[in-house]
């Protein structure tokens, strides 16, 4: 069975920084590009950062500078650090894994951004 299972999201103020983590288990890890989502209710999910199987990285113009993603695939993890935070970060972060004809989503993490 597949699982991505995200941790780290909470309540930060402006400014101040999370890392979120991601764990996967029941794929083998590293054949999968990793993707780090997010959704604010009644908007449609954003691509935030992702990381192909060779480490190659692309992040979202609002996060550029300020998020930083990386994997893991001895520990089969993908993390995100998110720094300088801002309330407009405020959302649920979903991990993605993909396959290619196969992907995989975690059940998500909040975040909140307090100003």
């Amino acid at each position: 069975q597949v699982q991505l299972v995200e941790s780290g999201g909470g309540l930060v103020y402006y400014g101040g920084s999370l890392r979120l983590s991601c764990a996967a288990s029941g794929i083998i890890f590293n054949q999968y590009d990793m993707r780090w989502y997010r959704q604010i209710p009644g908007k449609q999910r954003e691509l935030v950062a992702a990381i192909t199987r060779g480490g190659i990285t692309n992040y979202a113009d609002s996060v550029k500078d300020r998020f930083i993603i990386s994997r893991d695939d001895a520990k089969n993890a993908v993390y995100l650090q998110m720094n300088s935070l801002k309330t407009e970060d405020t959302a649920v972060y979903y991990c993605y894994a993909g396959g290619g004809f196969i992907n995989y989503w975690g059940q998500g993490t909040q975040v909140t951004v307090s100003s």
